[in-house]
């Protein structure tokens, strides 16, 4: 073969395969397009009532602002009756309350295969219950990291050899998914966007701090825009001991900044996050419409005990007294600003 048919030969090859991978990449964007993009991704746990016009739960005021009005899609391969709202590039998506149904849900969505999430920032939000000695009922809080409650190993204190005040141990076997660390710098930029926002507060929330803890400062200051490590477990706990075992978890792995609030799906929605290599783009902003200890002679049984009846929408709500309202307002406050920079590339 002469010298010239193997040119043209290598010549041609070189042609086709240019050709194909034009054609590949063009089946690429065309699947891309026919997809659905999301460039803000808003993930609440609850609503309370109605997804709009009525008592605030923690997706009302993004629901009212983003995405009302969009188009409503069906989760699939998630709980039964999850939804995701979107318009505009904008979602929302209630993922469900607890690690097991937030996991899920928050798989399944991102898996979707009918969005484009690949330069989606993803926006967790919604209410917690606020460090003793650190943090206040209203405060809105940009969490650096989060923390699993739960993994490790617990001992109910009379079990223990001798009288402590931690019945939780370190188990390094755990630490992997025991502990997520967000991007610190998306952190930072996030924190001095919103860190002089001024939460509101209610009267009545002000005086039942006062009195709660009589004498101490930290308690009487205005709600605040604050950083903190998010502490998840799988049930709605309360009190000292367990408080003083999520300040102990927080120092065990390191956290950047203090134990500041409880809830309970932080770590499991981080931990799906970064399977998804997505870290350096998502957020968590908390608020807090309670506190992690008991207040004015207030016992388990007089707060869960199964006569009582507790109605987060009243005013005299035994847990968080006239405060859910306003701090759910308080954190959409906050989440809004983040979200409109991303909308503006201003992130």
């Amino acid at each position: 073969m002469s010298n010239n048919n193997c040119v043209r030969k290598k010549y041609l090859c070189v042609v086709l395969l240019g050709l194909i991978a034009l054609s590949l990449a063009a089946c690429s964007s065309r699947a891309n397009d026919d997809k659905i993009h999301v460039k803000v991704l808003i993930l609440p746990k609850f609503e309370v009532g109605e997804m709009s016009g009525d008592f605030p739960g923690e997706a009302q005021y993004y629901y009212e602002e983003y995405v009302e009005g969009g188009d409503v899609y069906d989760l699939e391969n998630g709980t039964e009756g999850t939804k995701i709202y979107v318009k505009d590039d904008i979602a929302l998506c209630l993922v469900g309350e607890g690690k097991v149904n937030s996991t899920l849900n928050t798989t399944a969505l991102l898996s979707d295969e009918r969005f484009d999430f690949s330069d989606a920032y993803i926006l967790s939000t919604g209410c917690a219950g606020s460090a003793y000695e650190y943090g206040v009922m209203g405060d809105v809080y940009v969490i650096s990291s989060a923390v699993d409650f739960d993994l490790g190993h617990h001992a109910d204190p009379r079990e223990l050899d001798e009288a402590s005040d931690i019945t939780w141990f370190h188990d390094s076997e755990f630490d992997d998914s025991a502990f997520v660390m967000l991007d610190p710098e998306l952190t930072d930029r996030v924190y001095d966007l919103v860190k002089d926002v001024k939460p509101e507060t209610t009267e009545n929330t002000k005086q039942h701090m006062k009195n709660a803890f009589p004498g101490e400062e930290w308690a009487e200051r205005e709600p605040m825009v604050l950083r903190g490590t998010s502490v998840t477990g799988d049930n709605y706990w309360k009190g000292m001991y367990d408080h003083k075992n999520a300040v102990l978890l927080a120092e065990t792995y390191g956290c950047p900044d203090p134990y500041a609030v409880t809830e309970m799906e932080d770590v499991a929605v981080s931990n799906v996050v970064e399977a998804f290599d997505m870290l350096d783009r998502y957020m968590i902003i908390r608020d807090s419409v309670n506190m992690d200890v008991f207040m004015l002679d207030a016992t388990p049984e007089s707060l869960w005990g199964k006569e009582v009846e507790d109605d987060i929408s009243s005013d005299d709500s035994a847990e968080s007294l006239d405060i859910f309202p306003t701090a759910m307002k308080n954190n959409f406050e906050v989440g809004k600003i983040v979200i409109e920079a991303i909308m503006n590339d201003d992130l």
